[in-house]
């Protein structure tokens, strides 16, 4: 369709500014004032922990970080969405929301998948509110690529998982990127498509490439995902990649849709390792191993170039350059002291919880006269390693500024990848 130009809208949107403050009461013109410009995912910016909402944002509360358990109250009647992961409600007045994010492995057994044809669509969501009734629509997010020819709206459903097991409910309409429930009932709930046995469809969907640095002064690393464009895969891979340290670049997604089941070849620069330098696009939940491609670039003094391309067409599907400015986080050089002071304080708990073997650090810094042999061996006698840390940390602040900035300098030798790591947590 032809996208409308400026004056078009500025004229649809005073339009619609007006229509709003003369139907407010009427619930229904919600929708269209809010849903197509939002879920288009053109959206005002927004942090990752709040939704849009009729005015403005409203901030999400994770309530549990290890259930991924979040809640947030919409104080008025109107629509409101989470950009980040597609998610949205529209409501006539105030009610609180509590979501989590699940993991379809554990509750749609594999055997089901392949004998009905069923594909996972969308993130898994368990949702409750309160007060009930108050909620007329929920949007759940879809990673089906719309308009195609190639798929029926027929074939989407909204699987609820309750005691009884597995109920199926047919959406209301679908739209892209989402599909929509109206006065739903709330449960562990998400997208399914079925497709009719024996029809060999190829079901394309939007996807979306991560690629993950990881420092090391002779043979820098990444690592290259090609999965849908699923919210909840996308942080469990974050969280994943966090744990080594990985710190995630910009990239754009590829611009046409991907096939589930395609294999896809990742290559690039003549000097790149590749391993493995195939893919298959697939659906793994977020709490299985996600497959991905290293890339060892040895040395990076010149951009690289990363090439993702359909392996039976031989079609080029994606495509990036990476400098070596983008690498250069700070790990290289020591900030003046000042900054030092800050940066440990910002990041103590960090350091508390993953710090490894210090034996080379505290050599360090008793050679440069911060700690004396008695000094050490107390921080050697403590019975865990972050009592060890923890010990460590404490005497070196004691000493003041300089004395953290030769803790600094020694941590920037003995574990670049987690200093690399949390100087990109402060840029």
């Amino acid at each position: 369709s032809r996208a409308p130009d400026s004056t078009e809208t500025e004229e649809q949107e005073s339009s619609q500014t007006q229509e709003s403050e003369e139907t407010w009461s009427e619930e229904k013109t919600l929708v269209p004032l809010w849903a197509p410009k939002l879920s288009s995912r053109a959206v005002p910016a927004c942090q990752s922990n709040q939704f849009l909402g009729p005015e403005g944002h409203v901030d999400i509360e994770l309530i549990d970080e290890s259930a991924n358990r979040y809640s947030v109250h919409f104080p008025m009647a109107g629509f409101y969405l989470w950009p980040v992961t597609g998610l949205g409600f529209l409501v006539t007045a105030p009610v609180t929301v509590r979501i989590a994010f699940d993991s379809w492995g554990q509750h749609l057994d594999l055997k089901l998948q392949h004998e009905k044809q069923w594909v996972v669509a969308g993130p898994l969501f368990d949702v409750s509110v309160e007060p009930e009734g108050v909620i007329t629509e929920i949007h759940l997010p879809h990673i089906i690529s719309l308009p195609a020819n190639e798929v029926d709206i027929s074939w989407f459903h909204v699987a609820h998982f309750k005691d009884e097991g597995m109920v199926l409910e047919r959406p209301a309409r679908v739209e892209p990127f989402y599909a929509v429930l109206e006065n739903p009932s709330f449960s562990l709930m998400g997208i399914l498509l079925r497709i009719v046995s024996g029809t060999g469809v190829s079901v394309p969907i939007t996807s979306t490439a991560l690629i993950y640095y990881h420092f090391h002064p002779e043979d820098t690393k990444f690592h290259l995902y090609l999965i849908p464009s699923d919210s909840s895969l996308i942080k469990a891979i974050d969280d994943e990649e966090a744990k080594f340290h990985g710190v995630r670049l910009q990239t754009s997604p590829p611009v046409d849709p991907l096939n589930f089941g395609s294999r896809y070849i990742v290559s690039g620069s003549a000097h790149l390792e590749i391993m493995p330098q195939e893919l298959k696009l697939s659906y793994r939940s977020p709490g299985e191993t996600q497959v991905f491609s290293k890339v060892f670039a040895g040395r990076i003094k010149e951009p690289i170039v990363l090439e993702v391309t359909e392996k039976r067409h031989k079609t080029l599907v994606w495509r990036t350059l990476v400098k070596p400015v983008e690498l250069q986080f700070q790990a290289a050089s020591a900030p003046p002291a000042l900054s030092v002071v800050a940066f440990m304080k910002e990041h103590r708990r960090h350091l508390q919880a993953r710090l490894g073997d210090l034996n080379g650090i505290l050599d360090d810094l008793q050679d440069n006269e911060v700690l004396t042999e008695e000094e050490k061996e107390l921080v050697q006698q403590s019975p865990t390693q972050q009592r060890k840390n923890e010990t460590l940390l404490k005497m070196v602040e004691r000493k003041g500024p300089q004395a953290l900035e030769i803790l600094f300098k020694s941590l920037n030798q003995r574990d670049p990848y987690l200093m690399s790591y949390l100087s990109q947590q402060s840029l």
